[in-house]
């Protein structure tokens, strides 16, 4: 998980629009600001798509997951095709319109991953939605994995429609489906290593987390019956530098054959890079 630098933060007014308070409308550029030390400001966005394969070429970096809803992104997928991947934001309040703009996404830019934030929609569609379905049994439909945010949100929203329990339900209607969480699960990490047990296609990804305060349940699941499971998600430029998340990694507890999984392996698995 990579974006671009970007002058302005007009990205998270979706959020803003839901919030209430007023520090989350009118004080903080970022809405999960209040969470994270040294968020990444004031980064050169003259050539956003540069800065960022700088970053990437520093820290051994060899493919980027991105979106699509921008330019710059699109730029980038156009000029770097060996560097970035795409995947596609999907609403799942717009019905089979959502449905219809993952299919030519899928098309136009070879999206490999949809990804859908549900205490960010407006209303609120929680994991286990039958809003939710249609864009899952797509998803099944065209081989590619769906990245859902999990667990309380960073941002100030109600978190009722992340909690990870709705995930088992989901997994049991779409058994096929391959389904990788977001931004930590917590207070629920320990619910969510028993679901990736009993469910083959569940896999977690470290989005949004310095090195620092990866949860003991994932480490300790991976370094056991999980290391296919756990797959490395960064946070630049969002939350984190890139340089905070790898000058803390080396001291992450995982075992020898973990780290070619979590930092590379299963996320070419999942995506079907290379």
């Amino acid at each position: 998980m990579i974006g671009f630098p970007r002058s302005d933060s007009a990205q998270y007014d979706f959020i803003r629009a839901q919030t209430k308070d007023v520090s989350s409308r009118e004080e903080m550029e970022f809405p999960a600001e209040y969470m994270f030390k040294e968020v990444p400001k004031d980064l050169p966005a003259e050539d956003p798509i540069s800065v960022t394969l700088r970053g990437m070429d520093r820290h051994n970096i060899e493919w980027g997951l991105i979106g699509v809803e921008d330019e710059t992104s699109r730029l980038a997928l156009t000029r770097h095709p060996d560097r970035f991947v795409a995947s596609a934001s999907v609403d799942p309040n717009q019905g089979m319109a959502a449905v219809r703009k993952l299919v030519r996404e899928h098309e136009e830019f070879g999206v490999r991953a949809a990804t859908v934030f549900p205490a960010g929609t407006f209303p609120q569609v929680p994991i286990n939605d039958k809003k939710m379905y249609p864009v899952y049994a797509k998803c099944v439909e065209l081989d590619i994995p769906i990245f859902v945010c999990a667990g309380v949100p960073g941002p100030r929203l109600r978190m009722d429609p992340q909690r990870v329990e709705l995930i088992d339900e989901v997994m049991f209607d779409f058994p096929e489906l391959v389904f990788v969480t977001r931004h930590g699960c917590e207070p629920w990490t320990e619910l969510a290593v028993k679901l990736m047990l009993k469910w083959p296609g569940l896999h977690y990804s470290t989005s949004a987390f310095s090195p620092k305060y990866y949860p003991k349940a994932i480490v300790d699941y991976a370094n056991t019956r999980g290391a296919d499971k756990i797959i490395y998600g960064g946070y630049f430029p969002m939350g984190l530098s890139l340089e905070r998340i790898f000058e803390a990694m080396p001291n992450v507890a995982f075992r020898d054959h973990v780290w070619p999984k979590f930092l590379h392996e299963n996320a070419r698995r999942v995506l079907k890079i290379g």
